[in-house]
């Protein structure tokens, strides 16, 4: 399904949604991390914010559990660009 990032501006970036939220607003913050992904996804320091990955492959290596900052997402979004169809690592589940 088709989907827009529009920041206060008014500038707006489509894009393609991966879930089925259809709305959601919040402050966009930036992360530079190239692997540990999970770890952003769900770091209370991230509570309610859209988070924009700079690094273009997010996914590659899978998610694994053990490595979640808690059990719960707290990101209100996640922008990336491009997400992997195969993940491959020994520890994925």
């Amino acid at each position: 399904m088709k989907g827009y990032l529009v920041l206060e501006n008014g500038r707006v970036f489509a894009g393609k949604l991966l879930n089925d939220c259809l709305m959601a607003s919040g402050e966009v913050v930036f992360s530079t991390a190239m692997i540990s992904y999970q770890d952003i996804i769900t770091d209370p320091s991230y509570f309610g914010q859209i988070v924009v990955m700079t690094y273009p492959l997010v996914g590659n290596v899978g998610f694994n559990e053990k490595s979640f900052a808690s059990q719960t997402s707290a990101v209100k979004g996640l922008v990336l660009r491009e997400a992997t169809d195969f993940p491959s690592h020994y520890e994925m589940e």
